[in-house]
């Protein structure tokens, strides 16, 4: 005889039933909660990756940083970092794993790897197929994620994460995030190339900076006193470094400070085709072979010719030249002597006339041919006189409009000037701001290097005719 079920009561089946819903409703609040949790927890590591990218001034550093913190994101024991230099070679010294002793053999496959040496391995698919291959091989893993790193168009690198068991993974929530950890290692890499870029040129900076404070010692820091004439000069280079050059020499500097004033003095004023630092070391070397050959006492033509033959080595090496006038200045009989290498001739206003000359003489430039020959002109300066030496710096400047200054500009100017019977000070000062006005820059920014020194031989009666 069968014995038959008792009915189930309708209240055990709703007991039944609520004790069924509670225990889904409990599971389903452990997974929401585990969910959550790990949300917060891979939340947490992405945030910590961004304050060491804000942080961290030291790359190596933070690199390392990158393979543990994919492990922990993706739940998995293995992830490897294969960064790139600026030029595109394996960067063998920042290659990053975790756990490290298992990638000492792939890191070894690495170095060797010539084709990695060469830049612009890792702008080429091949080569990074090649990458993926190799670390396939290596971990004989075929649970794994790869992905590139990618900063501004370039790639950066190549970021791993494998694992040797059986679990569920390279799903898109793993690829996400690897690729959120990729582009943060990116942007480390690029800053840190920005960085560096910025520290040399901090440092070119700091040796322009140099050169430029040695070069305007170089330059007279104030013009000397000789008897019967006044100075004035000024050298505003283009770039903190300049090629333009003028200098005052006594010929016999043996002499004391009053001989010196009353005897014979070398004028000079040059400029170096081409600007900045190549420019300024040239007119730096030339300067002290000038200076030596004043020392001969001979005449501007025969300085200027062994000039010549002393740097034209050295200038035709470098591919430049240089333009030069020289002159020199006898304080006693107000005789002037000059010879020129193919440089803007200096202005002179004629008190007595009231009319502007070319002070000029033949001659090749400093650099061109060998035994170059320079012609020889002189000069005797009469009271009231204004002497204008200059760069093409000052005729070539060009004003808002395109024009340049010009030298007719420049006559105008210096005859204005030396009317009104300016001190030589005044007169190079209103040159000055006539050229700065007409640029039109409130920082006084040429395009070239412009110099001019003025020459007022003072009004003294007894040199009147």
């Amino acid at each position: 005889m069968v014995k038959e079920n008792s009915p189930i009561s309708e209240q055990q089946y709703l007991r039944s039933t609520n004790s069924l819903s509670s225990a889904a409703s409990k599971s389903l609040k452990d997974l929401i909660n585990s969910l959550s949790q790990e949300q917060i927890f891979n939340q947490d590591l992405l945030l910590s990756l961004s304050f060491a990218l804000r942080s961290f001034t030291n790359l190596q550093r933070f690199l390392e940083l990158i393979p543990l913190l994919v492990t922990q994101l993706l739940g998995v024991k293995e992830a490897l970092l294969i960064p790139f230099q600026d030029n595109g070679s394996l960067w063998c010294e920042q290659l990053q794993m975790v756990p490290s002793d298992e990638g000492q053999e792939l890191f070894r496959q690495l170095f060797l790897l010539e084709e990695g040496k060469k830049t612009g391995f890792g702008m080429q698919e091949k080569n990074i197929e090649m990458l993926d291959r190799l670390v396939q091989r290596h971990f004989d893993s075929s649970n794994l994620i790869a992905t590139s790193i990618v900063s501004r168009g370039r790639q950066r690198g190549r970021l791993y994460a494998f694992s040797k068991k059986d679990i569920v993974f390279g799903s898109n929530i793993h690829r996400k995030h690897i690729q959120i950890v990729a582009d943060l290692t990116g942007v480390a890499i690029e800053n840190d190339v920005i960085f560096q870029v910025i520290r040399n040129h901090e440092k070119v900076d700091r040796q322009i900076s140099i050169g430029a404070e040695i070069q305007s010692q170089l330059l007279p820091d104030q013009c000397p006193i000789i008897d019967g004439v006044e100075l004035a000069a000024c050298c505003r280079p283009a770039f903190q470094v300049g090629g333009d050059y003028y200098d005052f020499m006594p010929t016999r500097p043996d002499l004391t400070a009053n001989a010196k004033s009353s005897g014979r003095w070398a004028f000079v004023i040059g400029d170096v085709m081409g600007k900045g630092v190549p420019a300024g070391l040239l007119m730096t070397m030339l300067r002290g072979m000038l200076r030596a050959e004043v020392l001969t006492g001979l005449p501007p033509d025969s300085i200027l010719h062994d000039l010549n033959q002393l740097a034209l080595e050295d200038l035709t090496q470098s591919h430049r030249f240089v333009t030069l006038f020289y002159s020199d200045f006898d304080a006693q009989s107000r005789k002037l002597r000059f010879a020129n290498a193919a440089h803007n001739p200096p202005l002179l206003w004629s008190a007595k006339s009231k009319s502007i000359n070319r002070l000029d003489a033949p001659g090749l430039l400093i650099g061109l041919q060998p035994e170059a020959e320079y012609g020889c002109g002189e000069i005797a300066l009469q009271s009231g006189d204004v002497i204008l030496y200059y760069t093409d710096g000052v005729t070539e400047a060009p004003g808002i409009s395109g024009e340049r200054f010009g030298e007719n500009r420049l006559i105008t100017f210096l005859d204005k000037f030396a009317r009104e019977g300016l001190g030589a000070k005044q007169i190079l000062n209103k040159l000055f701001e006539r050229l700065d006005g007409f640029v039109g820059v409130s920082d006084h920014h040429l395009e070239d290097d412009a110099s001019m020194v003025v020459l007022k031989v003072n009004e003294d009666q007894r040199f009147l005719n």
